[in-house]
């Protein structure tokens, strides 16, 4: 029996990846196999071990909101890319499904965010360093620094990185006033926002949500130093559409991707009244944490998560896995899945898009969520050999949609778990 409440059912959707920016071109992307990933070509990678990433190309925020909100528009100037990106997906949500303040009062109207600090962008703090630094080669000069670099700092810059900023302005453009968090935890963020948001739904402390996660780590400093402590694949620079390979044997690594995605999660009650479209429900939820990664504690989160929705394994659709290619995280999931839900199908859609950070639980989900509604499940690409260390049953190829449900797991490197089950309606 589900410990929540209310039920809370999807309302809207907004989406931005490198394979589409809407959820009918993110989907026909999945179904036909596309990747995102690509050679970089926004500045040169020549330094960088991995010269790939998923980009979104043509992005411009600015086009996305109305001008009728003129100044939600200016302010994206003021935004970093991924704030900008998750304010933008925002608006995509609330164009598709979101309320009228007639029918939902502010005060019961919340936003919950999964976000990571930004890296700041070279234009930002170049003229600043230039100015502070003397001598061949050039060496920082702190008293220069104080004099003169800090002045050429824009005074606004530490306000476009911190990462509690999606959540700020999109509870400004909406007029948002009640709950409002912001989940920093990578790539298990997005996921705990939702469950985070589910959670208080089923309390009655709010009545729509708009909860997403924002992501963009493609700029030169974060490519560096991802590429300096994170496990990137380095062979596929070449073939980067072979590059991320979820469970395959021939996994080496992950690569890098920039995405945003928002959804509108409501109290059913509240969406059946005012006659909104609901594409599935957000049926159960449940966190954990891993230090062993053995899979028997990711297996007791799955369990738990279908307890809360008042489901069995031979419920399950499919699990749309977490997978980034990596050698052990890949095999730890695969072992807690197996554990959990036996041979049920797995899909995987980092190989499509990267890892968005973030953003990734809730872009990912998002292809579940649009699975169960449009009755279709677009497969795993990039999995030829199913490692012996990975006990599951990949999907390779689009197939129909036969089970009520399905389950969504993000996981951290460092062993954090976050699983949503989400149910067709």
């Amino acid at each position: 029996m589900t410990s929540s409440k209310r039920r809370a059912v999807f309302t809207g959707l907004g989406v931005l990846s490198p394979i589409g920016s809407d959820p009918a071109a993110f989907m026909a992307a999945l179904h036909g196999g596309a990747c995102g990933l690509k050679a970089i070509t926004h500045f040169d990678p020549v330094a960088l071990p991995c010269k790939i990433a998923g980009v979104i190309t043509g992005f411009d925020g600015r086009k996305i909101i109305p001008a009728s909100m003129k100044e939600a528009r200016k302010s994206i100037a003021r935004m970093a890319r991924p704030i900008q990106l998750g304010v933008a997906a925002a608006q995509l949500c609330m164009t598709d499904g979101g309320p009228t303040p007639e029918q939902v009062r502010p005060e019961r109207f919340g936003i919950e965010f999964g976000c990571l600090m930004g890296a700041s962008e070279p234009e930002d703090l170049a003229r600043g360093g230039q100015l502070s630094c003397t001598g061949d080669p050039p060496q920082v000069d702190l008293a220069r620094w104080g004099a003169d670099g800090l002045k050429a700092v824009p005074p606004l810059w530490m306000l476009k990185y911190l990462p509690n900023m999606p959540a700020c302005h999109v509870s400004i453009n909406y007029n948002a006033q009640g709950p409002n968090n912001t989940i920093t935890s990578v790539e298990a963020a997005g996921l705990l926002a939702l469950g985070e948001a589910f959670r208080l739904l089923g309390r009655d402390a709010a009545d729509y949500f708009l909860v997403g996660g924002c992501d963009s780590r493609v700029n030169p400093l974060s490519q560096s130093r991802y590429n300096s402590f994170a496990p990137l694949t380095r062979t596929h620079n070449d073939t980067p559409e072979q590059a991320v390979r979820p469970f395959d044997a021939a996994r080496d690594g992950s690569a890098i991707g920039e995405a945003a995605a928002v959804l509108g999660l409501e109290a059913a009650e509240v969406a059946e009244k005012r006659g909104a479209k609901v594409y599935a429900e957000l049926a159960g939820f449940a966190s954990g944490f891993d230090r062993t990664r053995k899979g028997d504690i990711l297996a007791r989160v799955i369990g738990n998560a279908l307890r809360d929705a008042g489901l069995e394994p031979a419920d399950v659709d499919h699990v749309n896995a977490s997978a980034g290619g990596l050698v052990e995280a890949d095999a730890w999931e695969a072992r807690g899945i197996r554990a959990a839900l036996g041979g049920v199908p797995v899909v995987a859609y980092k190989a499509n898009v990267g890892n968005t950070g973030a953003a990734g639980g809730l872009v990912e989900l998002s292809a579940s969520v649009l699975a169960l509604h449009g009755g279709s499940l677009p497969g795993t690409i990039n999995c030829t050999k199913v490692a012996a260390d990975c006990p599951v049953n990949v999907q390779v190829g689009s197939r129909a949609v036969t089970k009520p449900a399905a389950v969504k797991i993000s996981v951290t490197d460092a062993g954090q778990i976050a699983v949503a089950v989400v149910r067709k309606v």
